[in-house]
């Protein structure tokens, strides 16, 4: 079932907490080199403006709000949620009442592998932002905003600081020395899996905490 907040509104009440691009989660995004295959080739964008409800009995991930500075819908965060539409969207996020792009942050990785693929990819660029315009709406037709799990309840934010982890340690220690003509080191090969699984566990942890602060401020009133 699909239920949407219409609000049209360009300045947040005060039941809202703003972040930009200075919100630790946002300079994340921002400085993170991981990062850059989230936004390059899987698509997955945050918005240069994001408004957060202050109501600590909801999770992070249902208390976010997304603006539309062209039509000033206020959308739920959870049209971008990983059970939705959090992948495929390389120009930005689409508005479904507007058809138009919501701006989003741009990883500095991002920024430098454009820049040095230019003379490639500027050729096709418009012809891909209109295939990929063509086929939003569709996308946006069947969402499910009312019964989205937590990710890090329980032992989900095992999981996901062991995916997290993963991925990285082949990043990072496979891909990047492979790219650059390192030689490998079985001793730095082995030393790496135990810190970047402490890593992986830090980071799933963080974000348990981050979603699921509402449960320890919700009971503190």
């Amino acid at each position: 079932m699909l239920s949407e907040d219409t609000n049209t509104t360009t300045t947040p009440p005060t039941k809202y907490r703003i972040w930009t691009w200075k919100h630790p989660y946002m300079l994340h995004w921002i400085i993170n080199p991981g990062l850059v295959v989230n936004e390059l080739i899987l698509g997955q964008r945050v918005p240069r403006t994001i408004w957060v409800e202050k109501d600590f009995s909801k999770t992070l991930q249902e208390r976010t709000k997304i603006p539309c500075p062209h039509c000033g819908t206020v959308h739920s965060g959870l049209k971008w949620s990983t059970e939705n539409n959090a992948f495929k969207n390389w120009f930005g996020l689409y508005c479904d009442h507007c058809g138009n792009i919501i701006p989003c942050l741009t990883n500095l990785g991002s920024y430098i592998v454009l820049g040095i693929t230019f003379p490639v990819w500027i050729w096709f660029k418009n012809t891909w932002k209109r295939q990929w315009l063509s086929r939003q709406a569709a996308r946006y037709a069947h969402l499910n905003l009312e019964h989205i799990p937590d990710r890090y309840a329980g032992l989900g934010w095992i999981r996901e600081g062991i995916s997290w982890a993963f991925f990285m340690y082949i990043l990072m220690v496979i891909l990047f020395p492979l790219i650059m003509h390192e030689s490998y080191h079985l001793k730095k090969l082995l030393l790496s899996i135990p810190l970047w699984l402490l890593g992986g566990l830090g980071y799933g942890y963080t974000l348990k905490l981050i979603n699921g602060k509402k449960q320890i401020e919700a009971e503190a009133k």
